[in-house]
């Protein structure tokens, strides 16, 4: 069991060992996805979009707005995927994941406290303060999810995982169903209005990202720096990044095929997730779900999505990870189908269960797959490139809902193409052979390393 430098200690309750949250510094971990939770839920999904469409972007017509808050989102994510390598690199030699991960969360931070100031026809200044918070959460999960396969064994990894993402969705519903409050009845805490309440609700969410990442900062350690066969501990730091990132283009499809064949796989199914994350509210309010309804049905995927969660991190225990994704990739493909016949609210609320149920835990465990299938010294790295395949995914997904948009003159129409991204990625994920990866993990393991180093 990885020791905590930090002072953990192994609590005794089975319960928490099965929630993978037995230990301080993998509780001290997930409460980050506590953290930046926040931005995900009230910034990009919930509260942002609404209050972009209808108050920053006034005098756009609503399709026009949707289309550049879809170009905002596809800009963040390309320049968030053209930094995280290099930056993953230089974490991994330097050992400074966690100075990184503290200077990418701080942007995001800045980002989001700096949305209060947004007023009506401000929609050039919330796209920028947009993008910026992307680029900030974005590179900041490089650092983060770095450093699981360093705090937990193999056989830890998706129920920390899970747990994490269990805990993401608990923490970040808190919020949102307290920013609901002060926006439907600002009067009950001293606000002028809900205009100013929406605005604090982008301070609230600085705040609590800025004060929930503490945890990870004090309990979890820095992981011990290694340097590879051909480096010294006083290599430059440029010359060894850029020898590194070439070093593993070489060798992902032989040394790491496995893992290389996974990212391939998450890849094209992230398409369809992050589009289905990203546009779900904006495209409810296009096909006139009352706003309220949309509220409503966000906070129920959010604790909806608090046991199951929990649940896919015990299916994967019983099944293994692989599988667990395939059964969340066929729910997805059913709810694209139901988007796209949705008439009702009722029928809103219906595909928000059916994404409940997968959502955590598909991506959770896409996450700790893939940290099961790389070499412990080059996690910041190899999860670099893990961000460029999902920001890759994040930018095409977007854009070519954009694009169907445009060719068909309806958002609905549009839903359709996300269905494609879960069969194809499915099936390119049934081909990755887990025991195979991992044990290609351990030899390149032993092959690249020469000693760790203080």
């Amino acid at each position: 069991m990885p020791p905590d430098s930090g002072g953990s200690a192994t609590t005794s309750l089975p319960f928490l060992e099965k929630l993978g949250l037995h230990r301080r510094d993998l509780r001290a971990w997930a409460m980050y996805d506590w953290a930046n939770s926040a931005f995900v839920l009230v910034i990009v999904t919930a509260v942002f979009p609404i209050y972009f469409q209808s108050v920053a972007a006034e005098g756009l017509s609503p399709d026009e707005a949707t289309a550049r808050f879809s170009w905002a989102t596809t800009i963040a994510l390309a320049i968030a995927a053209a930094l995280s390598p290099a930056l993953g690199a230089v974490a991994d030699f330097r050992a400074v994941r966690k100075k990184l991960l503290a200077a990418t969360a701080g942007l995001g931070v800045v980002a989001t406290a700096g949305m209060f100031f947004l007023q009506s026809g401000d929609w050039l200044a919330a796209l920028v303060l947009f993008i910026l918070g992307n680029i900030g959460l974005s590179l900041s999960f490089v650092f983060y999810d770095s450093l699981l396969p360093h705090i937990a064994n193999n056989d830890e990894m998706d129920r920390v995982s899970s747990g994490g993402y269990a805990l993401g969705y608990f923490g970040s519903g808190l919020l949102l169903v307290l920013n609901l409050a002060w926006i439907q009845k600002p009067e009950w805490f001293g606000i002028p209005d809900p205009a100013t309440a929406t605005r604090l609700t982008f301070l609230s969410v600085a705040i609590w990202w800025a004060v929930f990442s503490i945890p990870l900062f004090r309990r979890v350690a820095e992981p011990p720096r290694s340097i590879e066969a051909d480096e010294t501990p006083a290599s430059s730091a440029i010359h060894a990044t850029f020898s590194r990132l070439l070093e593993t283009l070489r060798d992902l499809k032989s040394l790491y095929g496995q893992a290389f064949l996974a990212l391939l796989a998450m890849l094209v199914y992230n398409n369809g997730i992050g589009t289905i994350i990203r546009m779900a509210a904006i495209y409810a309010a296009a096909i006139n779900i009352p706003q309220e309804h949309i509220i409503i049905a966000i906070v129920l995927v959010q604790f909806v999505g608090i046991p199951f969660s929990f649940l896919f991190g015990g299916l994967a225990d019983r099944i293994g990870a692989k599988w667990a994704v395939m059964i969340g990739l066929a729910v997805y493909g059913v709810t694209g189908i139901v988007a796209y016949r949705m008439e009702s609210t009722a029928e809103f609320y219906i595909l928000a269960l059916l994404i409940a149920t997968v959502q955590g835990g598909t991506q959770a465990l896409s996450r700790s797959l893939f940290a099961s299938l790389i070499p412990k010294h080059k996690t910041s790295e190899l999860f670099g490139f893990f961000s460029v395949f999902e920001k890759g995914s994040g930018i095409l997904g977007p854009l070519i809902f954009s694009l169907a948009i445009a060719i068909t003159g309806s958002t609905r129409d549009a839903v359709l193409s996300v269905i494609p991204f879960f069969i194809l990625g499915a099936a390119l994920l049934g081909f990755v052979n887990v025991a195979e990866g991992r044990n290609a993990a351990r030899f390149a393991e032993e092959k690249l390393l020469r000693r760790p180093t203080a």
